[in-house]
């Protein structure tokens, strides 16, 4: 029953944004792939995303900023419910503030001292009408006599999903089977990234009032020669030194197979080509480019190239900006 909020280390009026910032941390951190030996991190992963599941869930953040709800998004138990003097007792009744205060009810129970607080709308929004505690004033007939809350629903479920860094960028379905075997197929989001989850609800487990939601939090693997560099992708092509020179048309490899690209006479070691729309997507449904970095790759101890470059000398001063 843990504050999300302080799970996540963010105050109360914390943006989306922010929520979003403070748990992609955390599960870098906590992520069970990196804390393989290490159980209780394994333990906080899934809290921390129980914690972020419920603040980016507009509905469920009011309601528990309204008191409504636990950290764990069961049905809060109503003030005055646990103890103390009870209803009529002499005992103070003093309900939780979430603004980490408290509020105290009166010192006389139900009979008086409630300043400035109205005991009658207390009891109308927890059971449902203005009847009260007294006989028949009101829709229900008193307190027996009220409306109770809706039943529970089940327990969400957490799962992680795996995903190739090819099939990420080009947003491929994945297909993930559900803890009571049945298969689904997922169509990944628009800026899909590690630490994505999506929501498929009523997947979760059965409760008396319907079934919870699966959450599904994703992990984009890594490749042989793409880098990610946010919604662009990297890589390094080798040319040969003729190529280099006399420029050429060359096959490069892409996220969605190998396309030519235009090598200029003259192209020099470190240079970078842009492929539009080759990277990976954004959520505005545009997409980033593929960025390509030339590497001259000379022949070792190549004869003939020797014999070519004998007494040949490039005057230029390509250090000198170095002070060297």
């Amino acid at each position: 029953m843990a504050d999300p909020y302080a799970t996540l280390g963010v105050a109360r009026s914390a943006s989306e944004k922010d929520i979003k910032s403070a748990y992609r941390k955390l599960a870098k951190e906590l992520h069970p792939d990196r804390n393989k030996d290490n159980p209780k991190a394994t333990e906080r992963f899934s809290v921390v995303t129980s914690a972020y599941d419920l603040l980016t869930d507009k509905d469920k953040r009011a309601k528990f900023d309204r008191g409504e709800i636990d950290g764990d998004g069961n049905p809060a138990m109503p003030f005055g419910m646990g103890g103390g003097g009870g209803f009529g007792g002499s005992g103070a009744q003093r309900g939780h503030r979430h603004d980490g205060g408290f509020e105290g009810f009166g010192g006389g129970g139900m009979g008086g001292g409630a300043e400035g607080i109205d005991i009658g709308d207390i009891f109308e929004g927890l059971f449902g009408g203005r009847g009260g505690m007294g006989g028949g004033a009101g829709p229900g007939g008193g307190m027996g006599g009220g409306r109770r809350g809706p039943p529970p629903r089940g327990a969400n479920v957490q799962y992680r999903l795996q995903v190739a860094f090819v099939d990420a960028a080009k947003r491929e379905t994945q297909r993930i089977t559900l803890s009571d075997g049945k298969t689904i197929d997922l169509k990944l989001p628009a800026g899909v990234d590690s630490g994505t989850q999506m929501r498929l609800p009523g997947k979760g487990e059965q409760g008396p009032g319907g079934a919870g939601d699966a959450i599904v939090s994703i992990e984009v693997g890594s490749h042989p020669f793409f880098v990610r560099d946010g919604d662009n992708i990297r890589i390094d092509l080798p040319i040969s030194l003729d190529e280099a020179i006399n420029g050429a048309k060359v096959r490069v490899p892409t996220v969605e197979g190998a396309v030519m690209l235009t090598v200029a006479p003259g192209s020099s070691g470190g240079k970078t080509l842009r492929l539009k729309e080759r990277g990976f997507s954004r959520k505005d449904g545009t997409r980033g480019d593929q960025l390509v970095t030339l590497q001259v790759d000379l022949p070792p101890a190549d004869a003939d190239l020797t014999q070519r470059l004998e007494g040949w000398r490039d005057e230029r001063p390509l250090r000198a900006r170095f002070g060297v």
